[in-house]
């Protein structure tokens, strides 16, 4: 499974290296952008799991790239967490209003930034922080690496189990052969969209072993689904 990714939007280069650095040693891939214009483009180049926006940025401001992605459908579940040396409860407020997800006031401990990161992350990506993942019943534990339906122990191999996490961490979601190439096999890794169709029939060869639906739907020109 793909490392989270955080995107960092922050103009001071110092903030955004520190950032950058413990975000990475807790086991995250970082993006990091300068401004808010430079922001905007890389969610739509690779769209992060999580994006820490600071509120006074040139060009594009903080609170105009949040409420951007906000507007999209594409992009509007994403968390963003704000950084501002506002203080002031009228702008925490007005930040929360616009569609941040959270708000921490400068100077913060990074302590607590990685909590804040890790709690967002909880919400989209629940398997990285260990959640047992549950879709009727199916059971996933991404810590013991151990998969169940209806009681029964499934034996899957490492990239099957993959493909069932990212399906179960959003149900009901439709996945393009590309998007789940990203999430499972790594953006750095060539291979063929056709090798997803593949690792599909096995997951849903396993899932269907001992009885029971194929919960695994295909959605003809889009993708695939769980549920």
């Amino acid at each position: 499974m793909s490392q989270p990714h955080v995107l960092i939007v922050e103009d001071e280069p110092a903030q955004r290296e520190v950032l950058g650095y413990n975000l990475e040693a807790e086991g995250f891939r970082t993006t990091r952008a300068e401004d808010g214009e430079q922001g905007l483009i890389m969610v739509d180049e690779d769209a992060p799991d999580v994006i820490v926006l600071d509120w006074m940025l040139p060009n594009v401001s903080g609170i105009e790239v949040c409420r951007q992605l906000k507007m999209r459908n594409d992009t509007r579940s994403i968390p963003i967490i704000m950084l501002s040396a506002r203080s002031e409860e009228v702008d925490k407020v007005r930040g929360l209003e616009t569609g941040a997800d959270d708000y921490v006031v400068k100077p913060y401990a990074v302590a607590e930034l990685m909590a804040r990161v890790r709690t967002q992350l909880r919400r989209v990506r629940p398997s990285t922080v260990g959640q047992i993942l549950t879709f009727e019943d199916i059971s996933l534990d991404s810590e013991t690496h151990r998969v169940t339906r209806g009681g029964n122990e499934l034996k899957l191999g490492p990239t099957e189990f993959r493909l069932l996490t990212t399906f179960m961490e959003k149900p009901g979601r439709v996945w393009s052969r590309e998007q789940l190439l990203d999430r499972v096999w790594g953006r750095d890794i060539y291979v063929d969209t056709r090798t997803v169709d593949v690792h599909i029939g096995r997951l849903r060869k396993v899932l269907t072993q001992q009885g029971g639906a194929d919960p695994v739907r295909t959605v003809r020109g889009a993708g695939y689904a769980l549920g």
